[in-house]
Formats: structure tokens, C-alpha cells, sequence
């Protein structure tokens, strides 16, 4: 949030705090090519700004922290590739990577850049103006210029794009969460920064440490599913309290 792209649940300034509209859901957007289309129009949209978006000193400093070797793994929930961009290598993106599209029969993977070029070609008179935009950079645009979108289908197949991630109803791929209940076997404590931990799907790996007696620290604006459990819990931004650490 502090590059500049809203997040979902943070207290009184989150989209669902701010907002009635709400996030893709998986099953809908499987069975509605209606569905699919007004997602894809709204996503060209505001691809441009979500893609522009830059690294904050979060983003940094959890590079950095890599590097003096007592970062054991680094799991975003977020689909922007900033973790990345910054350098993180020890990293598994949860919730995948908006930055690419996979196809849903071939499962061919083409980077979201060359899709936009795509949907540029098949749409060069489309515009819209922008209301806003989403935690996973769809733009908020007038409903009625979604009905003129033509979505593109994989080159490859024709069969359905869907951006690189997990929706809403989605489950994050079996060998993924395997990998991080290894890690959390592994570690000697869990740093949670940022996350209201509402999902499951994160909220699971920190219950699991937690319960093999790993010590829980909490940073966050606004409560979280796991205060209870937490050792230590600080309401803030990630960065006022990360420059205050001093690597070594």
C-alpha cells in the first residue's frame, strides 16, 4: 500500500472499508465470458498505473535482510512483483504473479505486457475514465464501455487467459503450500508485515508455526486473525517500524 496500490481489509482505508465493489471470484469468472470480459476491460485499463508502480523501503529492506542470511523465506500474498523487483529471491508469491497470463487448457504463460499489446490491438479505440483502482489493478470505469471489449483467447490453443494468480474461491496449488509448511517447519519465528491474515491460505502457515512454539510478531494497521496468538503485535506501517531495525 505504501507504492501507491490499495489493499483489501486495512482499517477505515481498505477497499472493503471504502468500497462496495469486490474482487473476482474464480467460479465466475470460469462460466461468464460477461464476466471474464468486464474483468479484462477493466485490468487494461489500469494496467498502465499498476505496472508502473515501484518498490517502497518494505519491499527493500526484506531484500536487504535476505542478504545478511537470516531470512529464511520471504511469502507474499501480494501479485504485484515488487518483492521482486527489489530484489528478493528467497520468495514465494502465494497468491502468483499479475504480471503474467496462463492459459486455462494449454497453460502456455505469456507476460502480462504482451497481453496488454494484445488487447490493445484487438480494442485501439477503447478508452474509459478511471474512478479508481483495485488492490489488483483493475480500474473502477463506467459499466456500460465494458460491453464493446473484445477479449483475446490463447494464441497457442484459443483456449481461455485468466491472469497468473489465485481469485477468490481459488486454491493455492498443493505443491506450493507443501513447500511453505516446510519452511515454516524450518524457521525459528514468523514476521508478519502487512497482512490482516483474513485468508486461509496465508492465515494456515502462521497457525502452524505458532503451534510448533515459534515465536509470532505482528506489524499491521488494524487487527489481524492471529493477534491472539502474536508475541508481540505493533499497529503501524510496515516502514516506521522497519527503519528502526538495524541490520547486522
Amino acid at each position: 500500500t505504501e507504492s501507491g496500490i490499495p489493499d483489501y481489509r486495512s482499517e477505515d482505508v481498505g477497499l472493503y472499508a471504502t468500497s462496495s465493489s469486490r474482487p473476482m471470484i474464480y467460479s465466475d469468472f470460469l462460466r461468464s465470458a460477461e464476466k471474464r470480459q468486464r474483468y479484462w476491460a477493466r485490468n487494461y485499463i489500469g494496467h498502465p498505473k499498476f505496472s508502473s508502480v515501484k518498490a517502497n523501503f518494505t519491499h527493500r529492506f526484506f531484500a536487504e535482510f535476505e542478504k545478511t542470511g537470516r531470512l529464511l523465506w520471504l511469502v507474499s500474498q501480494n501479485v504485484d512483483n515488487l518483492h521482486i523487483s527489489a530484489g528478493s529471491q528467497k520468495i514465494t508469491e502465494l497468491h502468483g504473479n499479475a504480471h503474467q497470463v496462463v492459459c486455462l487448457q494449454c497453460k502456455t504463460i505469456t507476460s502480462r505486457r504482451e497481453f496488454q499489446t494484445r488487447l490493445f490491438d484487438s480494442n485501439p479505440n477503447f478508452a474509459a475514465d478511471v474512478e479508481g483502482i483495485a488492490p489488483d489493478g483493475d480500474a473502477f470505469i463506467n459499466e456500460d464501455v465494458v460491453k464493446t471489449f473484445d477479449v483475446p483467447s490463447c494464441s497457442v490453443c484459443g483456449g481461455i487467459l485468466k491472469p497468473n494468480v489465485v481469485f477468490f474461491g481459488d486454491t493455492v496449488p498443493k505443491h506450493i503450500v507443501e513447500f511453505l509448511y516446510g519452511k515454516t517447519e524450518e524457521c525459528d519465528g514468523v514476521l508478519v508485515a502487512g497482512s490482516s491474515l483474513e485468508v486461509y491460505s496465508s492465515y494456515r502457515f502462521v497457525n502452524a508455526a505458532v503451534t510448533q512454539g515459534k515465536p509470532l510478531a505482528i506489524v499491521n494497521i488494524g487487527k489481524t486473525r492471529a493477534d491472539q496468538m502474536a508475541n508481540v503485535k505493533v499497529e503501524s506501517q510496515c516502514s516506521d517500524v522497519l527503519k528502526k531495525i538495524q541490520m547486522q
